[in-house]
């Protein structure tokens, strides 16, 4: 199935595109299957106060008052130019963001500041964890269980990065660093999903473990890369292969985003502030696509209307009084950038 992205710019009344502010929000959602809705997941629902549904939360709600504004948007006298940024495949790793970013230089796109709507509350979040996924495999050699020199177990040896990746995440939760603002004050990470074998009398020849890290927007990931990959290519790898040498083992990305990290100073701060956000020293464990634009040389926080805890949940839903509270924000948002800042 092919995939887009939009990308739309209001022109300051001048007819500059330069400069401005950045709506950012992802249009997939998460599955349903599985979960125990009280009602279809896909219509809309107005109960108690609430709107629910699979992703009125995370973060249809936020695209919703966005589009209800496009209107107001082109009757303003804008002194900056409004972009809005809606990518694909957030939650399979921020995959439309990353292409969207990446082709910002090619079509001269060059936004001064980015605000994502992901839920926070209305709360004006400043930092959040890195994404790191990864799928390792490693490639044994098959023989009968009672012939166990002939083969090269798979499983022993993903077992051996299993506990190796244990120790590693301990070290993170004992020695830090810590960042307290964070709900989880420390770099996490964790061994979430193993296959391999095809019986209990086969020496198994494929194991493959999927594993991730989140971590903090201050710490520099790439030595926690290069640390995984010297124990599977250093270690682990030359035993495989000096049992038998059609042992290997691979490892794959399968996302990474970066962390955020900003200070409180930061214009986009202030002007977050100014349109009605919340002030908060809080940070987040959740990854997003803030800190691909604060990595692009963006200035990027996180606010939009409902609560993390409900997103991804069944019965997910959306408090008509933070559609409201993000309603007046957009407001706020287009008198400011009718204002002449110079």
């Amino acid at each position: 199935m092919r995939k887009v992205n939009l990308f739309a710019t209001f022109p300051a009344q001048d007819g500059s595109t330069e400069g401005g502010v950045v709506l950012s929000g992802h249009t997939d959602v998460v599955p349903v299957e599985g979960q125990n809705w009280d009602g279809d997941p896909f219509t809309v629902t107005e109960r108690d106060g609430r709107l629910y549904g699979r992703g009125t939360a995370d973060m249809k709600g936020y695209l919703a008052v966005i589009m209800s504004r496009l209107e107001a948007i082109s009757a303003a006298q804008l002194t900056q130019p409004l972009h809005l940024a809606f990518s694909y495949d957030e939650e399979v790793g921020l995959l439309g963001a990353q292409r969207m970013i990446g082709q910002f230089a090619e079509h001269g796109i060059k936004p001064a500041s980015c605000i994502v709507g992901e839920p926070s509350g209305m709360r004006v979040v400043r930092g959040h964890k890195s994404i790191n996924l990864f799928t390792v495999s490693f490639r044994g050699v098959a023989a009968h269980s009672s012939l166990t020199p002939q083969g090269v177990n798979a499983i022993h040896y993903a077992g051996r990065f299993i506990e190796f990746y244990r120790q590693l995440t301990e070290q993170w939760r004992s020695e830090g660093p810590f960042d307290t603002a964070y709900p989880v004050s420390f770099t996490t990470g964790g061994v979430n999903l193993i296959s391999g074998g095809i019986a209990g009398n086969t020496v198994p020849d494929a194991c493959e473990i999927e594993f991730e890290f989140r971590a903090l927007g201050t710490v520099d990931t790439a030595p926690v890369v290069a640390q995984i990959r010297e124990f599977l290519f250093q270690t682990l790898e030359p035993q495989m292969k000096a049992e038998h040498e059609a042992a290997g083992i691979e490892l794959v990305i399968k996302a990474q985003g970066p962390g955020l990290e900003i200070g409180v100073d930061a214009d986009i701060v202030a002007l977050a502030h100014d349109c009605g956000g919340h002030p908060t020293d809080e940070k987040v464990t959740y990854g997003t696509e803030a800190g691909l634009f604060h990595g692009a040389g963006i200035e990027t926080v996180v606010c939009g209307p409902g609560e993390i805890a409900v997103a991804h949940a069944a019965n997910e839903y959306v408090e008509l009084e933070q559609l409201a509270a993000c309603e007046a924000f957009l407001d706020n948002l287009i008198t400011e950038l009718e204002q002449d800042r110079s």
